[in-house]
């Protein structure tokens, strides 16, 4: 029998496990309250399951903690962005403790890429 878990029951299991800064920025995002832009959290696109993102206009915002400080994941990051750029997508990476400490400064910085993405997937 194959106990392999499928990326859209994965991503349910996400949805309902999610981190605090998760929470705290999907309650920001949820129900179009930026600009009326519709938001799906932990949404799969390709091999990759995505924090949230915006169909319609094309961006991705990852959420990032201090394991994304290893040279490791600042590997697997790249090759992720790259993919998802090569999907049309820009891709915003946002830190954990920038959600926590900052969230005004974060939200205008998602407001901004809504009016005019960068393709090069730079974070805040």
């Amino acid at each position: 029998m194959n106990n392999r878990v499928t990326k859209p029951s994965f991503a349910r299991l996400l949805r309902k496990n999610q981190t605090e800064a998760e929470k705290l920025l999907w309650s920001r995002l949820r129900n179009r309250q930026v600009e009326g832009i519709k938001f799906r959290r932990q949404e799969p696109i390709g091999k990759y399951i995505v924090d949230f993102v915006s169909i319609e206009k094309k961006i991705i915002i990852e959420l990032d903690g201090g394991q994304h400080n290893t040279n490791y994941m600042q590997l697997s990051d790249e090759k992720r962005t790259s993919f998802l750029q090569e999907q049309g997508y820009t891709v915003i990476r946002i830190w954990n403790n920038d959600i926590f400490n900052n969230m005004s400064a974060v939200l205008e910085h998602i407001l901004f890429s809504l009016t005019q993405p960068s393709p090069k997937g730079e974070g805040y």
